[in-house]
């Protein structure tokens, strides 16, 4: 069984026109620099994109496929130069059974299935060229079409205080918006770790997912996971997330929770710690919060004496959050080992102080081991090591 570096969450910024997909994204997170970054840069063997619905990136997609650059596997999933991609949807439910807006993420094994459900999306959408749009169905009627192509269906950033499932789409269970018998996995997101969400007794039958949500392409593997499969294909994946014949998540790589922008309560004003006891943040008197991570899986956590054996979640600072080393750094730390997962957890201290100064040297170990203090982010704002 082979080990492969996966990220399931990228988005696509602009077309090759130009035209925007995911408004909020970086112009730069094109398909083709995606795929060059995460595999040439980032070091990963399998990504999903999650932007592919839209028509454009459907054409260019094709574009690649005629050029013969763009092959589809006979297990499911597109490769390209080696890279597996895992093309998918990401879209935003708000029925009459949710409290607030839900995103999930929809994933197929081949083009024939995107442009079927893309093309039933054009009804039910209001724009199908963009992301993350609301669809007008339900979160069951959409989690019965997306079987009903063979695809995959994940609830997205579970925890976020805003747009997610338990963040305000439901009061307690998934069940109020889903068939839990149609969820392949769940998405933990940047404020939450597989310890805090296994205190959600529902979730206990659920493979977790750390994706990055990525928005440019420095933010791609910042959260991603090894998996065990014979080969990087959509099968082979499907197999993996419900723990068939030996596939399964082998670790998980995040940011420490308090790196999150939403792990702790916070004031929605200046970010600083709030305390709903008070009544007004103690740093400015603004009256209003943003409920933290950490206080919403608390509300929806049970006591439990027997967890579920889930693989390893291992907390990594991605190269970006380490202090001092700059983008002038980082290319040359790249340009010497490669990508930036042999960076983060293979290449010696002995080799980075060859490259770089000891002291930052130590800040890359320091990082790898857990060993560097962090502040809490909340209401929108990073953690931060200090």
């Amino acid at each position: 069984m082979n080990h492969y570096y996966t990220d399931l969450h990228i988005h696509i910024g602009r077309t090759k026109s130009g035209r925007a997909v995911k408004i909020t994204g970086a112009k730069s997170l094109t398909f083709s620099n995606i795929i060059a970054h995460a595999r040439d840069k980032k070091g990963l063997n399998m990504i999903g994109i999650i932007d592919c619905h839209s028509p454009e990136v459907i054409l260019e997609m094709e574009e690649h496929m005629e050029t013969g650059e763009l092959i589809e596997l006979s297990g499911g999933g597109l490769s390209y130069g080696g890279l597996t991609i895992i093309p998918g949807s990401e879209l935003e439910i708000y029925d009459e059974n949710c409290r607030g807006p839900i995103h999930v993420l929809c994933f197929f094994a081949d083009m024939t299935a995107l442009k079927q459900f893309s093309d039933w999306l054009k009804n039910h959408l209001k724009n199908i060229h963009l992301s993350s749009q609301r669809i007008y169905v339900s979160g069951k009627e959409l989690q019965h079409k997306v079987k009903e192509l063979g695809g995959l269906f994940i609830p997205a950033h579970v925890f976020t205080p805003f747009k997610s499932l338990y963040g305000k789409g439901v009061q307690e269970s998934l069940t109020e918006v889903f068939d839990p018998e149609l969820i392949d996995a769940i998405e933990l997101g940047l404020s939450s770790d597989t310890y805090m969400a296994d205190g959600i007794k529902e979730l206990h039958s659920y493979t977790f997912l750390s994706n990055s949500d990525a928005h440019s392409l420095g933010k791609i593997a910042r959260e991603y996971q090894t998996i065990a499969m014979n080969e990087p294909t959509f099968q082979e994946l499907k197999k993996a997330l419900s723990n068939q014949e030996d596939r399964a998540i082998v670790a998980n790589y995040g940011l420490d929770p308090l790196l999150g922008k939403y792990h702790q309560t916070a004031c929605e004003k200046c970010q600083h710690h709030f305390d709903p006891n008070v009544g007004k943040c103690e740093n400015c008197g603004h009256h209003k919060y943003v409920k933290g991570v950490a206080d919403r899986i608390a509300e929806l956590s049970s006591e439990i004496k027997n967890r579920c054996k889930r693989p390893p979640y291992i907390h990594q600072i991605p190269l970006e959050f380490i202090p001092g080393l700059g983008p002038k750094m980082r290319e040359k730390l790249l340009d010497h080992f490669g990508t930036e997962m042999a960076i983060l957890h293979e290449v010696s201290y002995e080799h980075l102080q060859q490259v770089v100064p000891a002291v930052m040297a130590e800040r890359i170990v320091a990082a790898r081991e857990g060993s560097l203090q962090l502040a809490a982010g909340g209401a929108g704002k990073y953690g931060k090591v200090i």
